[in-house]
């Protein structure tokens, strides 16, 4: 036990130098600088210090419950963590806040990521919405708040009642004034198709710094992922390690990554994990990943996939390993096509 605890010490030591020198994934291309930073913005010198980069490993915490959460942040932050990604419709975000405080850091020291749910998208709603965020997380602002989903919800009836009076821009609107107000540093979206975000970029005042969606091995969506660079925007990856949750069983026949041959053979000649080696590509391939666990191990684990490199010809052949598999896509229970030019692409 003690040669396992100091093997974790070890490679959490190893993948905080790697995320401190390595190249960070910038946040801004030129354009989105002077975008974000217009005359309209509130004043850089009386905004809260926050880092300039999205760090490429962050802890997510989506079905992470209770004391569990709570210790997994405290635990995360200790270890090296410097990003974690939670959400209101997470309902978590007061044991997040816990495990926040329990850990010590300076707020400037990681970034912060949480979204608004559909029934929030009204604009008088927004605002309200961010600051229950702030209150239980118990922090001053946000380094991002997205828009969870390009949907938005009837506040005034139960369930999933789409509310087709508020529009994708209306909400983005009140969102850009969030920026303004200093409550978030940056604002984006997650679980947009590519025409969603075609609109909003030619409207946009204060423009999307990044979009979070799901993409993994099993659902590369390289074309995409290469459309947000050019565009200025980073990608978030959630569900990194694609088909491992088991709310995925019943979706899906292909065999658990982990278990998947090619990602095993693979893994074993880097010496490393197949979790490892996944999360490896994601970063390697300009892609900010967050794995979910509450365990000591794991977190550990993942935070160290920064070690791993890939070749060129490795990662021309983890692109073969496209299965165009989309594993959260709640379009049939909410009634729209949420990935109508994506799927199949």
């Amino acid at each position: 036990m003690a040669m396992l605890a100091l093997r974790h010490a070890v490679l959490a030591v190893l993948a905080v130098f790697i995320s401190i020198f390595s190249n960070p994934l910038l946040v801004y291309s030129k354009q989105a600088v002077l975008k974000q930073h217009s005359a309209d913005s509130p004043d850089s010198s009386l905004s809260p210090p926050a880092l300039t980069y999205i760090p490429p490993v962050g802890l997510g915490l989506w079905l992470s419950k209770g004391s569990n959460a709570t210790h997994a942040v405290e635990y995360a932050l200790n270890a090296g963590y410097h990003h974690l990604d939670s959400a209101a419709a997470y309902n978590n975000e007061e044991y997040v806040g816990k495990g926040i405080s329990l850990s010590n850091l300076p707020r400037s020291s990681f970034w912060i990521t949480s979204k608004l749910w559909n029934s929030a998208h009204r604009p008088s709603d927004v605002r309200p919405a961010l600051e229950k965020t702030l209150s239980q997380l118990d922090v001053p602002y946000l380094d991002l708040y997205l828009m969870h989903w390009p949907v938005a919800f009837n506040p005034e009836k139960a369930g999933s009642v789409l509310d087709k009076d508020t529009s994708i821009l209306d909400t983005w609107r009140a969102m850009e004034d969030l920026v303004r107000a200093g409550l978030t540093k940056h604002i984006g979206v997650s679980n947009f198709a590519k025409h969603d975000v075609d609109d909003l970029l030619s409207q946009c005042e204060i423009c999307p710094t990044a979009h979070e969606f799901e993409t993994h091995p099993y659902l590369q969506q390289q074309d995409f992922v290469d459309f947000h660079h050019r565009n200025g925007m980073q990608v978030i990856a959630y569900s990194p390690l694609a088909n491992i949750n088991p709310i995925y069983d019943s979706k899906n026949k292909l065999t658990p990554i982990l278990e998947d041959p090619f990602w095993v053979e693979l893994a074993k000649e880097k010496n490393v994990t197949a979790a490892q080696a996944i999360l490896a590509w994601g970063v390697q391939r300009g892609t900010v990943v967050i794995p979910k666990s509450v365990h000591e191990g794991r977190i550990i684990e993942n935070f160290a996939s920064q070690n791993v490199r890939f070749s060129d010809a490795e990662m021309d052949m983890v692109a073969g390993q496209d299965r165009q598999a989309r594993f959260n896509n709640p379009s049939k229970d909410w009634g729209v096509d949420l990935f109508d030019d994506l799927d199949g692409a």
